[in-house]
């Protein structure tokens, strides 16, 4: 597996992780807003990136 697509699915897999912590967050009222705010953004750049990455990525597997 090539390192770039294992980087995208790492940046991934932490933005739907991210993504859930502030969707929880906001449920529960646990947390402030400029929390989940700067922490749903980093989560969505995540997300976006790593799917970016694993995408344009070509397979060279033989």
């Amino acid at each position: 597996m090539n390192l770039k697509r294992t980087f995208g699915a790492i940046l991934t897999i932490l933005g739907i992780v991210g993504l859930i912590y502030t969707g929880i967050g906001i449920i529960q009222h646990s947390s402030q807003i400029t929390t989940l705010v700067v922490v749903g953004v980093i989560a969505i750049i995540f997300f976006f990136s790593g799917m970016s990455l694993v995408r344009n990525t070509a397979d060279n597997a033989k």
